[in-house]
């Protein structure tokens, strides 16, 4: 792409991935079908409309743009291109945070022309008008399985019942709430097994081997898998073999898993933390359960393995919800309405 031809920049400024990093790198292949829009930043993937952050600095001061920013870093850069640079951007922000924002956050969230939301929770934590578009996910990328026994044989899984917690490894994330609710359930269902996929980081190296500990002190090494981080390409087979998905975070910004599940054709059962109660629709979907606490993930997820019917209805709920609510096609043409109207405004 020649850089005069931008219309849209969307900045990845972190090299470390993160659910923002997913949620640009799949939006942004579906809206340059509509819309000229490239990332900058670091490690980007070869397939993603990309440009050297040097065209940037190089882009004239005449043609209208827009800057699409989801960290504070990116808000700030945004602002250095168009105050001191005089680059004509329109600056957008889109906020996930379910917090209250810093003296130095709520003031780059002022300057901006359009401020975005994930979910009507975070939008509450805004002060500044804002409108809410949620995350979509691929419903062809995940998919419920056609045959899960000949799935998990090629992913080297067990047969069982497979409940799966996907995310990095960490007490943010309570992967500990998942493992005590899984050595209650593999005691009570024979074939219950928990599938455990998330990166450790240093800082919680020792967290992980307390629940590796916790899990081979209950006997249950063979039954309660930590497979470690996995290849992005692989999530989408290693959902499909799962029956359940447990997501049991105490603290999220939007959390993406849920949706992913729910697109796989899974029940999930999540506390009240990102958006998780305007994703799942109780007793429907799935079921939302309190924060922190293991007896209320036992109790639906005990439920559940009992009940194969209510396995099949709920995941067949959750994969109709995703295909009406939450098809990321929905949050990149809602996205890209919002570039052509700044556009539009010089």
């Amino acid at each position: 792409m020649i850089h005069s031809d931008i219309q849209v920049v969307a900045p990845n400024l972190k090299k470390r991935w993160s659910g923002v990093t997913s949620t640009i790198f799949r939006l942004l292949p579906i809206q340059q079908e509509k819309i000229a829009i490239v990332s900058v930043g670091p490690n980007l993937p070869s397939e993603l409309p990309s440009v050297p952050l040097r065209e940037i600095f190089s882009l004239d001061t005449r043609t209208r743009r827009v800057w699409h920013a989801r960290r504070n870093n990116e808000m700030l850069l945004g602002l250095f291109l168009k105050k001191l640079l005089r680059k004509n951007m329109a600056l957008v922000f889109t906020s996930a945070a379910q917090r209250h924002h810093s003296r130095y956050t709520r003031w780059l969230i002022r300057q901006m022309d359009h401020v975005i939301a994930t979910s009507q929770k975070s939008a509450s934590y805004l002060q500044v008008p804002n409108q809410v578009i949620m995350h979509g996910i691929d419903s062809i990328l995940f998919h419920p399985a056609v045959n899960k026994t000949e799935l998990r044989d090629k992913l080297g899984l067990p047969a069982g019942k497979l409940v799966g917690c996907f995310g990095r490894v960490r007490p943010q994330k309570g992967v500990d709430l998942f493992v005590e609710a899984m050595i209650t359930a593999c005691n009570v269902d024979p074939q219950a097994v928990g599938v455990i996929c998330g990166q450790t980081t240093r800082e919680h190296a020792e967290f992980t081997a307390m629940l590796k500990k916790r899990i081979a002190d209950a006997n249950l090494s063979d039954r309660i898998l930590l497979l470690g981080e996995q290849p992005n390409e692989r999530l989408g087979s290693l959902f499909r073999a799962l029956d359940i998905y447990v997501a049991p975070q105490r603290w999220e910004g939007f959390g993406l898993t849920p949706l992913e599940a729910m697109a796989s054709g899974l029940p999930v059962i999540a506390t009240t933390a990102g958006a998780f109660e305007e994703m799942i629709v109780d007793g429907d979907t799935g079921h939302i359960v309190a924060l922190n606490r293991v007896d209320a993930i036992e109790a639906p997820l005990l439920a559940l393995l009992a009940n194969d019917a209510a396995r099949k209805r709920m995941g067949d709920l959750a994969r109709q919800r995703i295909l009406e609510r939450f098809d990321i096609c929905s949050e990149a043409d809602n996205l890209i309405d919002v570039y052509q109207k700044l556009l539009k405004t010089d």
